[in-house]
């Protein structure tokens, strides 16, 4: 018997237009067109790499809500999920922008820095970065960015809005 690599992780949310841009417009991924007409609302979310699989699936409405219609946020016993990417300056910029909380670490002995961030839904991610292939160098971390395992700084109400936020900055751009 064989596990192999993680196939996807799937995100129950009250906001999924939030969740969208998001996923899309903050971290660049794009929406997959192969999503089956599941009998409830939701998006799948690929990397926006050539023949990149489905990594995120949402799930939403009735779907995603618990027997007594309200919704979870966070991820529970899963502390966060991690995706390698590229362009530090560029996601730290976007954070700013749309004011979203993060936190900064550097993996000690190896070539790696990491962003943390929450998705809409409390998710927290990890963002990694190997740091011989980013243009610019990772310089100090400031102290309030440090980032601390037990420190909990997801903030829902900055997320109030989000795809409104995301459009505009959208505008700004052309």
């Amino acid at each position: 018997m064989l596990t192999g690599m993680l196939f996807h992780v799937a995100i129950k949310t009250a906001d999924l237009d939030s969740t969208i841009a998001f996923y899309t417009q903050v971290l660049g991924m794009a929406l997959d067109p192969n999503r089956p007409p599941f009998n409830f609302p939701g998006a799948w979310l690929i990397p926006s790499v050539p023949g990149g699989v489905a990594t995120i699936h949402v799930y939403a409405g009735d779907a995603a809500s618990e027997a007594d219609g309200s919704y979870q946020k966070g991820t529970g016993v899963i502390d966060h999920v991690s995706f390698v990417t590229h362009g530090i300056p560029d996601y730290r910029l976007r954070f700013e922008k749309l004011q979203l909380p993060w936190r900064e670490n550097m993996v000690p002995n190896m070539p790696l820095s990491q962003l943390f961030v929450h998705d809409p839904n409390g998710v927290m991610l990890e963002l990694t970065f190997h740091t011989d292939s980013e243009l610019a160098p990772h310089g100090p971390i400031a102290a309030d960015k440090q980032y601390f395992p037990k420190e909990r700084w997801f903030k829902p109400e900055v997320y109030i809005g989000l795809a409104q936020k995301c459009k505009n900055l959208a505008e700004t751009k052309k």
